[in-house]
């Protein structure tokens, strides 16, 4: 009965109700996890402590290089699962489930050892001095050396649950953790609690994840008989096509992210120059942008496996329509928020810092961030439809236009030109250019199908 609904969800579910059904749980996950991301930032904020903000920012980029294994083994595997689903080869769909969690579990091991080891390099890479190396230790202490391999598997388990078209699932496992995040929170930051400041959201951070893992476990076990998803280790196998088709999409999708790791660092080091304020304030203005940002992604890959799934069983048309149903949803919506912020920004950051250099810095930040917002949303889907199709280089091509072509040499030249306000009109420079190519290429790939259709 259950394989028969995944069935019906994509294949004869009216598109706009299999998308509400699929990306309306991914993005109220995403905005759950942006919130409790705010939570860290305006419980620490609440000690009106500049050093005690600044070292979650510092830290912020570590934790970003998480998604370099959650792209890898997350998107990588959950595209190649959708794909052998429109298939009907349910035998791939199990073996490509448990290579990519069994690898990300590996991997999540690896990074912890990596960053431990290498932790005094590391903070002075991330551009934490004398004053903000101590607080963004202790952050990273719990949110890195204990936290990587379950903050890991919980973003991957989800992917994998998603990727069959349980999205409320995957969306409850992950807003479980958030939400018990959020309670911890001022437990263990405020001085009323155990008093622990930015080690407090660490391990705050660190606890809610174990909790959405073991929600995730609890799934797999109850939903055995009928879930494609498997975690046996003797479904682990090196099969060329399956480790072949998880790669070319995940490998991009990493090397995006690490891209993405690459540009925030950079975009770190040259505030930090500026004092701890600015390092503060630059974060909490990226902090209350992920809001959209987060809504953006979450849609993108909410519709992520209904269109592996439409393209994998050759039925392009209704691939187009759930495309372009995205498209005039959300563009109109992205650029209401976007005028929401420009005119809030002040308010918006103060909500976090009652400090007027912290606000006077973060409401020129926030307004230059929010001008991308409509812009950032092409870009998402362009690449959500390129991971879907297994076209991983083309997602790596737009990842390297967007880092290594676009914000980071705009970084360089912005905050040369105008010290440090420039700084924050890179990405939306950035995303103007790829807004415009992403209409370029999802153009072509519908003009390709419908070549393919007619013959």
């Amino acid at each position: 009965m259950e394989e028969n609904e995944k069935i019906l969800l994509f294949e004869k579910l009216p598109i706009p109700r299999a998308i509400a059904k699929l990306a309306v749980p991914t993005i109220l996950s995403s905005l759950v996890m942006v919130i409790y991301n705010l939570a860290d930032t305006y419980f620490v904020g609440m000690l009106n402590d500049p050093v005690q903000n600044a070292a979650v920012t510092l830290a912020y980029p570590v934790l970003l290089a998480f998604n370099a294994v959650n792209n890898l083994f997350g998107v990588g595997t959950s595209s190649m699962m959708s794909r052998a689903m429109g298939r009907k080869d349910y035998e791939t769909v199990r073996r490509s489930s448990a290579f990519g969690f069994y690898c990300s579990l590996l991997c999540g091991l690896l990074f912890s050892l990596m960053c431990t080891v290498l932790k005094v390099p590391l903070l002075t890479l991330l551009g934490a001095d004398e004053t903000t190396r101590a607080a963004t230790d202790s952050y990273m202490l719990w949110t890195v050396t204990w936290g990587a391999a379950p903050s890991i598997l919980n973003v991957v388990m989800a992917y994998l649950v998603r990727s069959e078209g349980s999205s409320l699932h995957a969306s409850i496992g992950t807003m479980s953790g958030c939400f018990l995040n959020m309670i911890l929170d001022p437990i263990f930051i405020l001085p009323w609690g155990l008093n622990m400041g930015a080690a407090g959201a660490g391990l705050a951070t660190f606890l809610s994840n174990c909790f959405a893992c073991l929600y995730f476990f609890v799934f797999m076990y109850v939903k055995r008989k009928s879930t494609f998803v498997c975690v046996n280790p003797r479904k682990i196998g090196f099969e060329r096509a399956v480790v072949l088709g998880i790669c070319a999409v995940g490998v991009p999708a990493s090397i995006q992210n690490l891209l993405n790791v690459t540009g925030t660092t950079i975009l770190n080091n040259f505030t930090s120059v500026y004092g701890a304020d600015a390092v503060a304030s630059m974060g909490i203005a990226q902090k209350i942008n992920m809001v959209p940002f987060q809504i953006a992604l979450g849609f993108s890959q909410g519709i992520m496996p209904l269109v592996s799934y439409t393209y994998a069983s050759g039925n392009h048309r209704r691939m187009k329509d759930t495309i372009l149903f995205a498209i005039k949803l959300m563009l109109p919506a992205m650029t209401a928020v976007s005028v929401g912020y420009f005119v809030g920004a002040g308010g918006l950051v103060r909500l976090f810092m009652d400090n007027d250099v912290i606000v006077g810095y973060g409401t020129k930040f926030l307004r230059a961030f929010c001008l991308g917002q409509p812009l950032i949303y092409m870009d998402f889907l362009a690449v959500g439809v390129f991971q879907a199709l297994g076209m991983g280089k083309n997602a790596f091509v737009f990842a390297i236009m967007r880092k290594i072509i676009l914000e980071i040499p705009a970084l360089f030249i912005l905050n040369y030109l105008f010290p440090l306000y420039g700084l924050a009109y890179a990405q939306p420079l950035a995303e103007l250019v790829l807004a415009a190519a992403s209409v370029v290429m999802l153009k072509k790939i519908f003009e390709r199908n419908q070549l393919e259709t007619e013959t």
